[in-house]
């Protein structure tokens, strides 16, 4: 490996540590109460994103699973094909878009105001479709992507599964989710032997 592919790693580590720590920085703390009671309360949750910040969305709904709270990942192009009749007026939708526009997210948008269900939007664009249109907006505030081209979802990546993460972390908290609920479902691996002894 040459120094400057190392040196690039290294600016790569610094670059996300500063956006992860920027998060709290940035936090709307009215809005991100908002979004844990409508986390916490609703009956259903629904992620929803394209490419990296979809990855980030599945995981979401994954970890929302995982403290009991009834959730899907929804990929746009199913959503737009019937997937949407699984959201209802009391659901929650979560959606990312870093830019507030993707063009594969415009019509599920519609969809979940014409249903009323509650639209938490994670985004950088106030201004943009998403944010207009959303109940709740938690913003990201990306100062720079963190691969030598600036254009990789690297250190606004990182950004929103902190805020993913501190949403999990809240509702744990909220909803009063214990180990022993955890240990119920998750009975393999390492963590279920360590839950089930």
């Amino acid at each position: 490996m040459t120094n400057e592919a190392l040196n690039a790693a290294l600016h790569s580590i610094e670059v996300e540590a500063a956006e992860a720590a920027n998060v709290a920085k940035s936090m709307d703390m009215e809005a991100f109460g908002r979004a844990v009671d409508a986390l916490a309360k609703c009956p259903r949750i629904m992620t929803c994103a394209s490419g990296s910040s979809g990855i980030a969305a599945k995981k979401f709904a994954h970890t929302l699973c995982c403290i009991e709270r009834g959730a899907q990942f929804m990929p746009p192009c199913e959503a737009v094909h019937g997937g949407l009749g699984g959201l209802k007026k009391e659901d929650v939708m979560v959606m990312v878009s870093r830019g507030g526009k993707t063009a594969e997210l415009l019509p599920i948008i519609d969809v979940c105001n014409k249903k009323g269900a509650t639209l938490i939007a994670i985004t950088e664009n106030m201004d943009s479709p998403l944010a207009k249109c959303a109940q709740i907006i938690l913003p990201l505030q990306i100062g720079s992507e963190s691969d030598p081209t600036g254009l990789m979802a690297t250190g606004s990546f990182v950004a929103t599964l902190v805020i993913f993460d501190a949403l999990i972390s809240a509702l744990i908290v909220e909803t009063g989710y214990v180990r022993e609920q955890f240990g119920l479902i998750h009975p393999g691996g390492a963590v279920g032997n360590l839950l089930n002894k």
